[in-house]
Parts: structure tokens; sequence; C-alpha cells
């Protein structure tokens, strides 16, 4: 990017009100020159994006609070798809993204053998890659194994102490890893429920996965 100068950004823009930066979080000072950008460049609207929310998020928080708007980006839903596909094979298309999920690239691949090889390479060459790097995580065996015990008791209460139990870590340990993998959009939370609200603040909270895709490639299944 250029030198960080609003004549060079005004210079490098031009006329255009609309900015999008792929890969953000491999700019260095990404955050200050974004807020630079937002702040003198009257009309500028921004679109910040990449692989790895965790660097994202770390470089343009703090600079851009205030600024910002966060946008959180989820497989295609049923409702997206319905246009483009024929009411004869709706069920089966249906069926078929309840097993391999509904990430926008599977589209594009008419292999079941590829749609595999996809999500495996998501599981572990991007989502996962986020913690065991950024949170220097040195067993990732714990991870894994993390997300196949939650994977086989989906809908129901989970125990953060019994989690910690079965595999050999802390509780403490178990619930930043749970935290974790809410972040990179692999689990999603869903906290207890009561009309007491003292008593809810202590009840089980239940975990499902946000792309049954990555749950059957935990699981291999």
């Amino acid at each position: 990017m250029a030198q960080q100068s609003v004549a060079n950004y005004k210079a490098l823009i031009g006329t255009n009100k609309i900015l999008y930066i792929d890969e953000a979080q491999k700019i260095v000072n990404i955050g200050s020159k974004l807020k630079l950008m937002v702040d003198e460049i009257k009309g500028l609207k921004v679109i910040v994006s990449g692989s790895s929310s965790f660097d994202i998020l770390q470089q343009v928080g703090e600079p851009l609070t205030g600024r910002k708007k966060t946008i959180h980006m989820y497989p295609l839903s049923d409702e997206e798809l319905s246009p483009y596909i024929q009411p004869t094979e709706r069920q089966q298309n249906l069926e078929e993204r309840m097993v391999y999920g509904g990430y926008p690239h599977l589209i594009h691949l008419e292999n079941l053998g590829e749609k595999k090889a996809y999500l495996n390479d998501m599981l572990n060459s991007y989502l996962l890659k986020d913690i065991l790097v950024y949170e220097n995580v040195k067993n990732a065996s714990k991870i894994y194994n993390l997300l196949k015990l939650i994977a086989f008791q989906i809908g129901g209460e989970v125990s953060i102490q019994e989690l910690g139990e079965k595999l050999g870590i802390s509780k403490n340990t178990a619930d930043k890893y749970l935290d974790l993998l809410c972040k990179v959009f692999i689990l999603h939370r869903v906290d207890g429920f009561s009309r007491n609200l003292r008593k809810e603040i202590t009840k089980s909270s239940k975990w499902y996965f946000i792309d049954n895709g990555i749950r059957n490639a935990v699981i291999s299944n």
C-alpha cells in the first residue's frame, strides 16, 4: 500500500467512493491506515475482508473504534439458494447440503469426493490454523477431540467440567478452546434458559456447528 499520507491515498483512490481490501491482515499497520482514510477522505466507504478473523480484529479493532461495522458472513442458506435451484432438485440439494454444508465454493464442485476434500482442507488449513497460530496452541489433538465430543452431542447440554475431564485438560482450558472455536466461526453457543434469571446464569449451554459440512468433516462421516 502507498506511503501513509492523505495525499497518497487520495491519489490512489481517485474519485472512487468504495474501496475493497482483501486479506487486509497482511498489510502492516492496516488499522491506522484505514483510520486515516476514513477520517480524511470524505464519503469513502472501505470494505475489509480476510482469511484470518483473529488478525483482522486484532489490527483494526482499536484504531477503528466507533468507525466500523462488523458483518459476519455465514454459509449459504436454503432461502438464498432457492432461486437458483429447480423445484424438482430442491429436496436432493437440501439432503446433500445437510451432509456437506453450505460453504459457497461447494456449489461449484459436482463430485462428492472433491467436496469432502475441500471441507477437510478448510478445517485443517484455515479454520483451525487460526487457533493454532494465533493462540499458540501446541496440542492440536485436544482441539480436534473437543470438536468430536461436541459433534456427538449436538442438541444436548454440555458440561465444560466433563469435557475437560475427558480431554485431560482443565475446565478453564476447555472453556477457552470453546470460546476460540466460536471466534473462528466453527461453533455457536446457545446459553441455557430459565424463567429464573439467577438460575439461567448457571445453566449449562448447548453447542452447535455453524456448518454441517465442517461437523461431518470433524468425525470423518
